[in-house]
């Protein structure tokens, strides 16, 4: 599929969507190791990736992904738990780096291996509490099939700008299932700008300015050393243990996460709604249309869906302070975003509806909305 085809309507699932927007956008490389449901990411990437390195286990795919990142490649990957389970290690080491990639979680029925075939919700608890420390990476989430176009090249560049490893949470069913979408609907993506530092003093690996993220220089140029560390480090990279300056510098990690990751979210609000309906992910579907059955029985409800989940936007908790009824709806039986969101001690106008095992029914947010 490109942009500008003269047939315009097609029968596509999100995994070819999510590999042509990652390539247009920007990505070079695909590092992978072969797990379902994230099967067809691979299977597409080979096609459209300039590179694509088939690692022999998830542990080497994200060494790999390090290293073509630290010269100067943009490089993407996709897995479901089991796989990012093995992961997490080399994603802290990248995050402390400060080397962009991106991370596809394609969620799968758990604990464990689960099963590969069924989808879920169940992965954005693990996200909140990966890295050592309390530290976020950016999680942002597909919420329909358009979404698998537009949010990967806004991840790619948030893990240029931030120089961060970003994950773009998704779902079985988002990503296998076949649907009918007219790519006319689809814009145009630029490819991401990565800059270089190009200046003739010697480079600093993690001096900063305002904007709290050092400046890139590939390993191997010809001009400057570059050093990169995943132990606490100073500006210039040096091991410093517990110096203030290299803790300092640890800080500056979250502060530039909390500061540029962008707030995306989609709201559909009624002004006279003292309900409001928050979803994310795979169960979006089931609150738009749970939300048009309730307008048709005359019941005023607001419809919150969340695009960016990690770091938790301040703007969530002023949108979520002005109803007096919240109902979160996702496909898990904890109730994962209720407890990020509000704690595990909710208050008593949160009402949660969960599933697990299937998705979330209309019926359910629609028999929760409405009841007073």
């Amino acid at each position: 599929m490109k942009h500008g085809d003269t047939d315009r309507l097609a029968l596509i699932d999100g995994s070819r969507l999510i590999v042509e927007a990652c390539m247009q956008g920007g990505s070079d490389s695909y590092v992978g190791y072969p797990i379902t449901p994230a099967n067809y990411i691979y299977a597409y990437s080979s096609r459209r990736l300039p590179m694509v390195l088939s690692a022999p286990d998830e542990i080497t795919a994200l060494q790999w992904m390090i290293g073509l990142s630290a010269r100067g490649r943009l490089p993407m990957t996709a897995t479901s738990f089991a796989g990012f389970a093995l992961m997490i290690e080399s994603i802290n080491m990248a995050f402390m780096m400060e080397l962009p990639m991106l991370i596809v979680l394609v969620q799968r029925l758990g604990p464990s291996t689960g099963s590969a075939t069924v989808g879920a919700q169940g992965d954005l608890l693990l996200l909140r509490g990966m890295i050592s420390g309390g530290y976020h990476v950016p999680v942002l989430c597909i919420p329909d099939i358009e979404g698998c176009w537009k949010l990967p090249p806004v991840c790619l560049q948030i893990a240029v700008d931030l120089r961060t490893p970003v994950v773009l949470l998704t779902s079985k069913e988002m990503i296998m299932t076949q649907r009918s979408l007219d790519l006319d609907r689809l814009q145009t993506i630029e490819p991401v700008n990565r800059p270089h530092y190009d200046g003739q003093l010697p480079y600093v690996p993690y001096a900063v300015d305002d904007t709290l993220v050092p400046d890139f220089l590939a390993v191997g140029n010809d001009h400057h050393q570059v050093r990169l560390t995943a132990s606490t480090h100073n500006a210039e990279g040096i091991l410093l243990s517990t110096a203030p300056e290299a803790l300092a510098n640890s800080r500056r990690l979250q502060s530039k996460i909390e500061r540029g990751t962008p707030t995306l979210y989609r709201l559909d609000e009624e002004e006279d709604a003292e309900t409001l309906i928050v979803t994310y992910g795979i169960t979006t579907g089931a609150a738009r249309e749970a939300v048009n059955k309730l307008r048709r029985q005359s019941i005023s409800v607001s419809l919150l869906e969340m695009e960016t989940l990690l770091p938790i936007p301040p703007t969530y908790y002023d949108l979520l302070d002005r109803y007096p009824r919240v109902v979160v709806a996702e496909e898990n039986i904890q109730g994962q975003l209720a407890h990020l969101l509000f704690g595990h001690r909710l208050p008593k106008k949160v009402r949660r509806v969960n599933s697990m095992g299937r998705m979330v029914r209309p019926e359910e947010i629609v028999q929760e909305a409405a009841e007073s």
